[in-house]
């Protein structure tokens, strides 16, 4: 029948909110280290020989450090704890609710300005905000509920505010009762028990006609909006009391609740601000969630649009199953490798100067892997990495065939792949390239000729993806540009020594040539293993890691051809 702040509860949200001030102020201390570092780099601290002008920008700055400052003003743990109970204690029950929402929104709307301009600062520091799409909807989700529970505790003080007056009408009407009545001795109550010795007070708490008028039920009283809020003044549940205007908050928001309302002008202003709010906030968060929606299924839609457009082509053109099934395999395996985004459209709307850096930083790792490239330096790098192009070759696909014009110098990232030659008399010979692997060395060589000859060479071997392969891939026309205008890298004997080592012609060709020399000069019977033994490690110093095994393998295929 009296109001009270409850103590342990003040106690608990004091305490939270001085752990979010430290953490602000923390941050105001990191800004300000981060700007004298800055400074002190810059050589203007010592300039000046003073540590204060290196803070002066962000000191002076309004919308940062005045509010940064103003945020971690401790407004309502002075009121919680000196102006609540003060007014209490003078009987100033109704106007100490409108104290607490003043000082509530005081802090609140700064707050969410302040991170508005975080994000701001955030998105022209890192390009965007929400690192991922479901990061996203998480967080405008997280921030619906964050204005759920303020337009609660708002409803939730008004409510306490028209009880309260409910209360002091029938303390009015009551002979022998006065409005300090309403308010109780113990303005800030932990839960103790106290007697009463005051009469006037006893006689007040057992006014059974107050109480059924103002808290047993919301029908004798015009509540209006606030009819809800009398379910939990005498509500001794903490979490009940959380969670029911924040219920509140949602149901109202989203527009699914009937919102009744009296004549008083204040009431009726503060439902207007809701039904607003609610539009804006409704819309907005629709609106956000439908782009970050639209954002996830706009990349497979696309893709399963050009299925199907591919789908629709191959049958018209009565293209084979087998040709089909190898197309729907490409474009499946091209996504997962690429996930749906086009680099090469990406780049190639930037200045050249753009798109060259781009392209260096993304392939100088993996143009590293290929040992030709191991003894070549940056400026040659660069002219490879802004000409090489990203290849991906699903399983058993054939990418050259023994005979065909060399197009394109492939260098192996990821993935295995099958060159197989043939011999003399059908017999073929077999050797698998892997990561770091290159093929196209006839094209190589074909450059490098004096005088030159525009016939392109042909393919000395036939190439099958042993499994999906991704590769840089260098077209013929780019590989003469570079190594005209770069001849002398080319011409060293490093250059050469990796491109014998690690050719694929050239170690077949090595190992042919030791296998045919043990046949013109094999032992007699006695010694045939060792004889072969000595000729697979003979033909095993040309390779090394993975092909060693698989040479000697061929090798010995040959042998018993």
């Amino acid at each position: 029948m009296c109001v009270f702040v409850d103590g342990w509860f003040a106690v608990t949200v004091t305490a939270l909110r001085c752990m979010s001030d430290a953490v602000h102020l923390l941050n105001m201390c990191l800004q300000m280290s981060m700007a004298y570092n800055a400074m002190r780099r810059s050589g203007a601290a010592e300039k000046d020989g003073s540590t204060s002008t290196a803070t002066r920008g962000y000191l002076r700055s309004k919308t940062r450090f005045l509010l940064d400052l103003f945020i971690i003003l401790p407004v309502p743990q002075i009121v919680l704890w000196v102006v609540a109970p003060a007014m209490i204690r003078n009987g100033m029950t109704t106007p100490v609710m409108t104290v607490f929402l003043i000082s509530f929104l005081s802090q609140y709307l700064p707050k969410v300005y302040h991170s508005v301009c975080f994000l701001r600062r955030l998105q022209n520091l890192l390009g965007y905000i929400f690192g991922t799409i479901w990061g996203g909807i998480a967080v405008n989700l997280t921030a619906y509920f964050v204005a759920c529970h303020a337009a609660g505790a708002c409803w939730y003080l008004l409510g306490i505010q028209r009880v309260t007056k409910c209360l002091e009408r029938q303390c009015m009407v009551t002979s022998g009762c006065r409005i300090r009545t309403v308010a109780c001795a113990d303005p800030v109550y932990y839960g103790t028990t106290t007697s009463i010795v005051d009469g006037e007070r006893m006689a007040w708490t057992q006014n059974l006609h107050a109480r059924s008028m103002c808290l047993d039920r919301s029908d004798n009283f015009e509540y209006g909006s606030y009819k809800w809020v009398v379910t939990l003044v005498s509500n001794p549940n903490r979490l009940e009391k959380i969670l029911f205007p924040i219920f509140w908050g949602l149901m109202t928001l989203s527009t699914f609740g009937t919102i009744l309302s009296t004549t008083e002008w204040l009431e009726i202003t503060f439902n207007i601000i809701i039904v607003t709010s609610a539009l804006l906030l409704v819309t907005t968060l629709i609106g956000n969630i439908e782009v970050f929606l639209h954002a996830t299924t706009s990349k497979k839609q696309a893709l399963q649009s050009r299925t199907r457009s591919l789908d629709r082509w191959m049958r018209r053109r009565n293209l084979p199953f087998e040709i089909r099934k190898r197309v729907r395999q490409y474009e499946r395996q091209r996504w997962a490798a690429m996930r749906g985004v086009d680099e090469f459209e990406i780049t190639r709307r930037l200045p050249e100067g753009m798109r060259r850096d781009i392209k260096y930083h993304l392939c100088l790792d993996l143009v590293r892997q290929v040992p030709l490239f191991q003894h070549m330096d940056e400026l040659v790098m660069e002219n490879i990495c802004d000409r090489v192009k990203s290849l991906i070759f699903p399983r058993g696909e054939t990418i050259t065939r023994e005979g065909d014009p060399v197009r394109k110098m492939l260098f192996v990232v990821r993935g295995h792949l099958q060159s197989s030659r043939v011999l003399r008399d059908g017999v073929k010979s077999y050797c698998t390239l892997g990561p770091g692997n290159f093929i196209g060395d006839e094209l190589l060589s074909w450059c490098l000729r004096r005088p030159s000859v525009d016939r392109l060479p042909p393919s000395s071997s036939t190439l099958v993806a042993a499994e999906q392969t991704e590769a840089f891939g260098l077209d013929a026309g780019d590989l003469r540009y570079v190594t005209q205008h770069f001849r002398h890298t080319f011409v060293s004997e490093k250059v050469k020594r990796s491109a014998r080592y690690y050719s694929s012609g050239w170690r077949t060709w090595a190992a042919v040539a030791i296998q045919l020399a043990w046949w013109r000069h094999r032992p007699a019977d006695g010694d045939v293993l060792v004889a072969h033994t000595a000729t697979l490690a003979s033909s095993s110093l040309l390779v090394d890691g993975r092909e060693q095994a698989e040479t000697v393998h061929g090798a010995a295929n040959i042998t018993q051809a």
